[in-house]
């Protein structure tokens, strides 16, 4: 089969596409021929040397979209449409940025839906993220306030749909004025214009702070946010856009106001079941839920995808559609 394999960290010109064998499935594993996958920025941290456990050369992707090849349980039938994503995906083993791949059964999701590839391809591993990130990490109720920290990311703007849904209040943030209305379009709320403290046009509007903060931007805003919530209310991290992993430094009593609750969002296909991830994907079929899709890529293209994250213009989930 053909795959793109990293051997060393790099730009996008260090993906090399190569014949490798084929993986065969093993008792718990299920192998699938991939016919789309969507960009996520953890490959990009991969690719750019900053995920130190992924041994190289590996062929990363997280998740992806397909068709069942062989499922030695005998529960998937072959041909059966299927997303999956995480369980090591890309980093433990090889991944999705090739024509088939071999996951273990728990990462695999069977889904019943028309849609095409390059739609499909954008949904996996963002609605998991999302869901995970509202109701395991910040817990949300209906009627709460929730600020996105990073709203014009494929993360940021599938959340606000996905939140709007669960009766939330969003105000959602971008760093460019010529993106509000692409915030507004999307239902939120309120917009921010994030220059790197909002604390005070947040507190301006909800003097007691908000209940819940998504923050995706990082360690860059992180202290900012936390000022943002309320007491008792939920600061969750999820997102390093701002590409910084570290705080320079970090007073747990200074920095985390009282009664402000400071968590993180990095779970696994073990956040969604397979009841809820079909439910999500049958609402974007049936027009309810909508995920804003970035440019579609074919599978000879992938290394002008990544060159796309390097310079950040995907404004939504990008895809790559492999056959």
């Amino acid at each position: 089969m053909k795959a793109w394999r990293l051997h060393q960290p790099g730009g996008p010109e260090a993906f090399v596409l190569e014949e490798i064998p084929r993986p065969e499935p093993s008792d718990g594993e299920v192998l699938i021929e991939v016919r789309a996958f969507g960009l996520n920025r953890s490959e990009w941290f991969t690719r750019i040397g900053d995920s130190p456990t992924v041994q190289l050369p590996r062929v990363l992707g997280i998740e992806c979209v397909g068709t069942v090849v062989s499922d030695p349980s005998g529960e998937l039938r072959v041909g059966q449409r299927v997303a999956a994503m995480m369980g090591g995906m890309g980093r433990q083993f090889d991944g999705s940025y090739a024509e088939y791949t071999c996951v273990p059964s728990s990462s695999v999701f069977p889904l019943e839906t028309e849609l095409a590839w390059e739609v499909l391809g954008a949904l996996p591993e963002m609605l998991q993220t999302c869901h995970g990130s509202l109701h395991t990490g910040l817990e949300v109720q209906a009627g709460e306030t929730l600020l996105i920290r990073g709203g014009t990311s494929s993360i940021g703007l599938a959340t606000l749909a996905m939140a709007k849904l669960a009766g939330l209040h969003v105000i959602s943030t971008s760093r460019s004025e010529a993106k509000a209305a692409v915030l507004e379009a999307a239902g939120a709320d309120d917009v921010i214009i994030d220059a790197g403290a909002i604390v005070e046009r947040v507190r301006a509007s909800h003097p007691g702070g908000v209940d819940r903060v998504l923050e995706l931007i990082g360690t860059t805003t992180l202290l900012d946010s936390l000022q943002c919530a309320r007491a008792g209310g939920v600061v969750c991290m999820t997102g390093i856009l701002g590409g910084q992993w570290e705080l320079s430094s970090f007073r747990p009593m200074g920095d985390i106001p009282t009664a402000v609750r400071l968590t993180s969002y990095s779970g696994g296909a073990g956040d969604i079941a397979r009841e809820q991830l079909q439910q999500y994907v049958s609402m974007v079929e049936g027009g309810q839920l909508e995920i804003r899709r970035g440019p579609t890529w074919r599978f000879d293209e992938l290394p002008a995808a990544h060159r796309a994250m390097d310079d950040n213009r995907a404004n939504g989930k990008m895809v790559v559609v492999v056959r």
